[in-house]
């Protein structure tokens, strides 16, 4: 405000004395004087009469040789104005300039004198304003100076209520440290998580990735996107669900199950968390309760079976049957014994072993010869192949393929099922109702020619684990005369 005084009133000096200047200098004894001998005698007076009466500081005549002919101080008239060659004023040009002098700044006012003829210059007209000081000016204009303080401290204190309420409903009324605490806090849980977590806003835009997601996809970069880091994936390719949804994903020939939540603000899509969970290490941990499930499974099997063999075995000795029912024991006795010890003999896994002894009493309540190949061997798990994924493997091959002899009266499954740490051969054969259409439609997530739900997973799992092992799956199939899958990975030793 001081500033923009200062300015108005220099504007208005400026003017004032450049007009008084002007009136000096059309004045005929000051044209007539100036240059002449006794002209000091003539100007002296009539500039200080027009300086008093017009209330300037000062109104200074000199000629062309810069010798002054009228002062405020009489001592300096008759001297010589030193800077005369760079007085622009010297050559027919006025004008107005700021300067320091000894009692502070002052606005001048430069005019020339002509002669009375107007076609020679003769001297100069010099009028100095001095500028008023910034105290003066506060003091003369201090009641509209906290006038305009009081105005803007009452907006300004307004302004600042309403932004500091409005901000803090948008930070759910959180002091800024309470804000930072809470993304450190986050930050660090996520960080420590021993699950890949990544987060994005609605355009799919990476927005919060930790340590365990950078390292299973490769990611350093501080922006990116879902479509190019999960590139040539379903995650990249289709729309995320809109609800929870739980898959597989294959990437960098490692396979992760990867579940997708999403993140809803004020019931609005804010974006989507993605955790991602080495299936690895996943079947590790699950390792022993898939075991407990596959045992379960046996059990209840061969419970039935003995209920059965039981119900049989008392029915013929009712009957006083005593020779058939010996003998249904001993068969029932050798068979069983018989299948055991064949899986003892080719396979060295347990839960393998344990697999395939709970399929076997199943295929047997269904009415299914369930035979494992006389060439069958399993000394080790290929590497790259968890005992977890062999049972997903070998248990939903088994299961599809019962399945698939239910609606038939002729119900033969085959399993050649052979391997090491090199190598790994599963061939799967049964005698059912054969795949329409395209048979690999079958290794796509959610598809299953079942109708009932919870199906069309077991081949995708399958495909998955394969690839991410570099091996091969192929499907032969035949409508209503039965279906042969076999996979192939590693190299066999000669």
């Amino acid at each position: 405000m001081i500033h923009n005084i200062a300015g108005a009133f220099e504007k208005e000096f400026g003017a004032r004395a450049i007009a008084i200047a002007r009136t000096v200098a059309q004045m005929t004894d000051v044209q007539e004087s100036v240059g002449t001998d006794d002209g000091f005698e003539v100007i002296q007076p009539i500039a200080e009469r027009i300086r008093l009466a017009t209330d300037v500081d000062y109104i200074v005549v000199f000629d062309m040789n810069g010798v002054r002919y009228s002062h405020p101080s009489e001592s300096k008239i008759g001297t010589i104005l030193e800077d005369i060659d760079e007085n622009v004023a010297s050559s027919q040009h006025e004008y107005i300039s700021k300067a320091l002098g000894i009692q502070g700044f002052s606005i001048r006012a430069f005019v020339p004198i002509m002669n009375s003829d107007a076609t020679k210059q003769v001297g100069v007209i010099n009028v100095g304003i001095l500028s008023p000081k910034w105290y003066i000016l506060v003091g003369q204009y201090k009641s509209d100076i906290l006038i305009s303080l009081f105005w803007g401290i009452v907006i300004g204190m307004i302004g600042s209520i309403l932004i500091a309420n409005h901000i803090k409903r948008q930070t759910l009324n959180l002091e800024p440290y309470q804000i930072a605490r809470i993304v450190q806090e986050r930050s660090a849980i996520m960080q420590a998580m021993d699950v890949g977590i990544l987060a994005t806003d609605e355009s799919g835009k990476i927005t919060f990735i930790n340590r365990l997601a950078r390292q299973y996809t490769h990611f350093f970069y501080k922006d990116g996107t879902l479509q190019k880091l999960f590139k040539d994936t379903w995650l990249a390719e289709e729309q995320i669900e809109r609800h929870d949804s739980y898959r597989p994903l294959l990437l960098f020939d490692q396979m992760y199950l990867v579940r997708t939540f999403p993140i809803r603000i004020h019931e609005k899509n804010a974006g989507f968390l993605i955790m991602i969970t080495d299936r690895k290490e996943a079947h590790t941990l699950a390792e022993e309760l898939t075991g407990i499930k596959a045992l379960v499974d046996t059990l209840r099997a061969q419970h039935h079976e003995s209920l059965n063999r039981l119900h049989s075995i008392a029915g013929l000795i009712q009957l006083d049957r005593n020779e058939d029912a010996l003998s249904l024991i001993i068969d029932e006795i050798t068979d069983e014994e018989t299948v055991i010890q064949k899986l003892r003999d080719k396979i060295h896994d347990y839960s393998i072993q344990g697999l395939l002894l709970g399929k076997h009493s199943r295929a047997k309540e269904l009415g299914i010869d369930l035979k494992l190949d006389d060439d069958s061997y399993l000394l080790d798990f290929m590497t790259g192949f968890s005992g977890g994924d062999m049972v997903t493997i070998i248990g939903n091959l088994l299961d599809n393929a019962m399945e698939a002899c239910l609606p038939k009266e002729t119900r033969d499954v085959n399993i050649l099922l052979q391997g090491d740490k090199h190598f790994l051969f599963i061939e799967v054969q049964d005698s059912g109702i054969g795949i329409k259409g395209n048979p690999n439609k079958v290794f796509d997530y959610g598809y299953s020619t079942k109708k009932r739900d919870g199906h069309g997973i077991g081949m995708a799992l399958i495909k998955q684990i394969i690839d991410s092992n570099k091996g091969t799956i192929h499907i032969a199939t035949e409508i209503n005369i039965g279906t042969t899958i076999t996979i192939k990975a590693g190299v066999r030793n000669s």
